[in-house]
């Protein structure tokens, strides 16, 4: 697929971009209200109090009947569960102990997870190192896109290539969407897709490397899906990433802030913003001494799950309205750690 050069973004380097808008009012404490159009929520969960082994799991909507759907190796994590649209398959990514991650599906029900077909080959070209991260599956579910990496490991252990790929949903037909990384080596890398509602777009975080531009940071791009009209949505200096969900009537787009750390570092906040690069709005309270992770919209686009992880403590799921309001744990686990929700669609 071809690729244009970027579109002069709104946001700068320097941050400047539209403003933020003030945190959504908090509202009543109520719990959500869970409606029929929504399904099953998919997590990761680690097995092991030092997080070396992850499995993908199941809860219902109100934190019920966890489920375990992967039964992973010692020392290997299952991670970044994503829904076929008929709600029967997930897909995911699959680091090996002492290997690279790679995508993989397991049926929702349960069952053998199944690995796609490799990309690479012994002696095919760009793939040194090559790994395979964050499945998306299209509107349609013919499709998977995803971030991928190649090529030599610098002294900051920062990989050469790093750019956005389509697959056919069986592996398929590898077809290249971005090329931030392309005249850029070392640059940063591509994770964490999200296809737009008429799958017209996608949306995913960029992590820029220790020599980047700007250094060390990441934000939010959208390119249409034939590669063109690449352009960026928040400002470098809100550090927004992770898991980027698209609302199911295309309004707004869903993130989780950074500024201090990685996945669950006190001090960051879940977003959302307007496709067109608009009302950056905060949904969660600011300054905050918990861990905001991956956020994910329901099916219906009322609610939101994510994680959340108390200073020092173990990441657990929540939700809360789409406007913020009736933040609610769903799983209490404190000696177990579960992140990454990805909400599904009711099984038809």
């Amino acid at each position: 697929m071809p690729s244009a050069a970027v579109d002069t973004p709104a946001p700068t380097e320097s941050g400047a971009a539209a403003p933020v808008v003030a945190a959504a009012a908090p509202g009543a404490p109520a719990a959500p209200a869970v409606t029929a159009h929504n399904g099953l929520i998919a997590t990761r969960v680690f097995l092991d109090p030092g997080r070396t082994t992850g499995a993908i799991a199941t809860i219902a909507a109100d934190g019920s009947g966890q489920h375990q759907l992967t039964q992973p190796a010692t020392g290997s994590v299952d991670d970044h569960p994503d829904w076929s649209p008929d709600g029967r398959t997930i897909a995911f990514d699959r680091l090996t102990d002492g290997g690279s991650p790679h995508l993989w599906t397991v049926d929702a029900a349960g069952g053998e997870a199944q690995q796609l077909p490799p990309i690479c080959t012994d002696g095919a070209p760009d793939c040194l190192n090559e790994s395979e991260t964050d499945p998306a599956y299209s509107p349609d579910g013919k499709l998977v896109a995803f971030g991928r990496t190649w090529g030599t490991v610098d002294e900051r252990n920062q990989i050469q290539y790093s750019d956005l790929f389509v697959t056919n949903a069986d592996g398929s037909n590898l077809q290249r969407v971005s090329m931030l990384t392309n005249d850029k080596p070392f640059s940063g890398a591509v994770r964490n897709p999200t296809w737009s509602p008429d799958g017209a777009q996608l949306a995913f975080e960029y992590r820029t490397s220790g020599t980047g531009s700007p250094a060390d940071s990441r934000a939010i791009f959208v390119v249409n899906a034939d590669g063109t009209g690449l352009r960026q949505l928040t400002p470098w200096a809100l550090r927004a990433g992770e898991r980027v969900s698209w609302a199911p009537d295309g309004s707004r787009i869903l993130f989780t802030t950074f500024p201090t750390g990685p996945e669950a570092t006190p001090g960051g906040g879940i977003y959302t913003v307007h496709p067109d690069g608009s009302a950056v709005t905060a949904l969660t309270p600011a300054p905050s001494d918990a861990g905001y992770g991956p956020a994910s919209f329901s099916p219906d686009g009322q609610l939101i799950a994510f994680t959340q992880a108390p200073a020092g403590g173990s990441a657990n799921i929540y939700t809360m309205r789409s406007d913020g309001s009736g933040i609610t744990r769903i799983v209490n686990t404190p000696d177990q750690w579960e992140s990454r929700p990805a909400w599904g669609p009711a099984a038809g």
